[in-house]
């Protein structure tokens, strides 16, 4: 186990599900129950080295409220043109070092009753043999979520992909541990992330941990209430 020193936010994006709110304010930075999903996240990551921050939708706004912090220690990474979820970790990867660091959505909601969904992934990781950890939930508790589940695990953690299965069991949870390697030789401008864990899973080194808590994700305007409600009664 090495514990990763660095995380990265992914906050760039246009929340396009969540017009007409995010025409003038970042998906991030929508308010949930008083507080900003972005903040949440920082939070979470407050004893982190060095936390990257990239932004292009409205990055005047992202800048603005990290600046206002005065934990963790924020480095901005803005994007010309919008990189999507793996050209934005590329072009940040200068500021993220070389060794494994965090990479988690900046538009999502966990609670952490037990141990935290960080000490999940720290405790698990080990970068001997995985290039990718990626925290997971169970589909019966992944608040909000309308798919139909994204991976398979077996009993050493190995993921699959749900591939032409009607349904699989987990979700992806938003946060993941990643190694540099898994990012040599990727393509220049934007990408899905999913081309690297698609690299992983073929070497056999994408790996999941179960998250102990609750998960929701805020996609429309329709369902802030309903994660207000969410997090008011969830312990």
């Amino acid at each position: 186990m090495n514990a990763p020193h660095n995380a990265m936010i992914l906050a760039a994006g246009r929340g396009t599900r969540m017009r007409p709110l995010s025409d003038h304010t970042p998906k991030p930075l929508i308010e949930i129950a008083g507080h900003s999903m972005l903040d949440r996240m920082l939070d979470r990551f407050a004893t982190m080295e060095t936390v990257v921050v990239n932004a292009w939708h409205l990055a005047d706004q992202i800048s603005e409220a990290v600046a206002k912090r005065s934990v963790p220690s924020i480095r901005l990474s803005r994007e010309a043109e919008l990189l999507d979820t793996g050209g934005g970790v590329v072009h940040a990867l200068p500021l993220l070092g070389n060794e494994a660091f965090f990479v988690a959505n900046g538009d999502v909601l966990l609670t952490e009753p037990g141990r935290t969904a960080v000490e999940s992934l720290v405790q698990s990781w080990d970068d001997t043999r995985m290039d990718a950890l990626l925290l997971l939930v169970p589909g019966e508790r992944a608040g909000g979520f309308r798919g139909a589940g994204d991976f398979f695990m077996d009993e050493e953690q190995h993921l699959t992909r749900r591939g032409s299965a009607a349904t699989a069991p987990w979700v992806y949870a938003s946060i993941q541990i990643v190694h540099p390697r898994l990012l040599d030789d990727a393509p220049a401008g934007p990408f899905s992330f999913n081309l690297l864990w698609d690299r992983a899973l073929s070497s056999g080194r994408l790996f999941g941990v179960v998250h102990d808590g609750g998960w929701f994700t805020v996609d429309t305007p329709g369902n802030i209430t309903t994660a207000e409600a969410w997090l008011a009664e969830t312990p």
